[in-house]
């Protein structure tokens, strides 16, 4: 569940990111009122630590999962 949660947060970091470098339009802070108001700042934070989390993922044993038909 944390996994989702990280990369959600992650995915919505990217966005705005994308939003930035292509149109110049921070998407988080025009929604919660400019990049130094507290819950942009939030959000921000947020994101860094999911950005954080991912890396994780990069590193993880993956095991597969078969469905046997019957």
């Amino acid at each position: 569940m944390l996994d989702r949660i990280a990369l959600i947060l992650a995915i919505i970091g990217g966005l705005n990111w994308g939003s930035i470098g292509l149109f110049q339009f921070d998407i988080v802070a025009w929604m919660f009122g400019g990049q130094d108001a507290l819950v942009s700042r939030i959000i921000y934070v947020l994101v860094g630590i999911a950005a954080v989390w991912c890396i994780s993922l990069l590193f993880r044993e993956r095991t597969v999962i078969t469905e046997s038909r019957d």
